[in-house]
């Protein structure tokens, strides 16, 4: 009976792989076609969402590099090691099992298919694969197979009613950089969903966190700065990022255009709440910060930049709070935008830009700050 048992599992088991390899194979022939359902910046707005203002930054998220499709990922036994007779066969070996099991399923698959979007089954099958693999390519190729599917609205729901939020939010505790992206491109895509984010927001201090101790503008740090732009589209989350705004311009200073933007674009979604607008204004900022207002910089940033700072002052009562002015600290970026001077000097220095929008946006920001800083009451 034990003998029996143990055939059940594995012959259960191979089921489950084969139609799962099944499902990713098709997926990954459709990615192209998958694409043009996702965005780099999206409209701002949230599957359900009832409390999104403003022209907040809502980014979708798939795996964009085409030359991984042609690429034939080989797992090797511990034994074959490199340098030694019997680990080149042990690896000659490996890669003819892994072409065979390729040209396999490639058989099987419809050569005439079109259709990219999984069903529910199916669906379940590589949630399943997921949850009992542990060899990174099998489950890089599973999470890619599932961002995929994540980008259409209706597989939202039926991917966080089969349980896939917490099977694929375990991977993030992961080592492996590569499916760590994977998971949190799966987790971003899920992410734009109402009923969703209230499941993942138990998830945001575990991406914060893993997101600013990343290496600088690794794909990781970009994945997961996505997934926390998402959540911060509407308000309701905003909170539990508090903490972390001093990091975010840390990276912001230091990082390059796509990080910096990509920081902007969480931090502008934060400038838009009137909630978050003391906590943006206790956070410490790199002294570099003023340095990055140079014809040399990059026009969005520097747009955006200003875009952050004009919401904050409109939102920012600076004669009702004057009494409280002492609870920022030195270095904050309240005294950033209170010592006038200094900030003038800075945007005053972009002002002969060679862009017209950003004269445009410059001499805005320069009249706001001017009139919040000297009250015509005082005159």
């Amino acid at each position: 009976m034990g003998y029996a048992r143990k055939v059940g599992w594995v012959t259960a088991g191979l089921v489950i792989g084969a139609g799962a390899c099944y499902c990713i194979y098709r997926l990954t022939r459709g990615r192209k076609q998958n694409k043009e359902k996702m965005a780099e910046g999206g409209s701002g707005d949230v599957d359900d969402a009832e409390d999104c203002s403003g022209a907040r930054y809502n980014d979708w998220s798939d795996d964009d590099d085409d030359s991984n499709e042609s690429k034939s990922i080989v797992w090797y036994p511990p034994w074959a090691r490199i340098g030694t007779e019997a680990g080149t066969r042990a690896r000659a070996r490996a890669r003819a099992r892994a072409t065979r099991a390729r040209r396999a399923v490639q058989k099987r698959a419809s050569p005439n298919s079109d259709d990219t979007v999984l069903s529910p089954q199916e669906l379940q099958k590589v949630l399943c694969l997921v949850e009992m693999s542990e060899k990174p390519y099998i489950l890089e190729a599973a999470l890619i197979a599932l961002g995929n599917n994540a980008a259409y609205a209706f597989n939202r729901d039926i991917i966080r009613d089969l349980g896939g939020l917490p099977i694929v939010a375990k991977i993030l505790n992961t080592r492996d950089p590569i499916v760590k992206e994977k998971a949190l491109i799966v987790l971003n895509n899920l992410s734009v969903n109402a009923e969703n984010q209230r499941r993942l927001k138990v998830y945001m201090n575990q991406v914060c966190d893993d997101t600013i101790t990343s290496r600088l503008n690794s794909s990781v740090q970009l994945a997961g700065l996505r997934l926390l732009t998402n959540m911060t589209v509407t308000n309701e989350y905003q909170h539990m990022l508090a903490n972390s705004i001093s990091d975010f311009f840390r990276l912001f200073s230091a990082g390059n255009e796509e990080t910096k933007l990509q920081v902007l674009k969480l931090l502008l979604n934060l400038a838009e709440n009137p909630a978050m607008t003391r906590e943006l204004l206790r956070a410490q900022v790199p002294s570099s910060l003023g340095s990055l207002f140079n014809k040399k910089e990059n026009k969005e940033v520097i747009l955006k930049l200003l875009v952050i700072f004009e919401n904050i002052n409109d939102n920012f009562k600076w004669e009702e709070n004057e009494p409280t002015q002492n609870q920022f600290g030195e270095g904050s970026l309240f005294f950033f935008l209170k010592e006038f001077q200094v900030c003038a000097d800075k945007v005053l220095g972009i002002e002969s830009h060679h862009d017209f929008l950003v004269k445009v946006k410059v001499g805005k920001f320069m009249a706001k700050l001017a009139e919040h800083m000297f009250p015509k009451s005082q005159e």
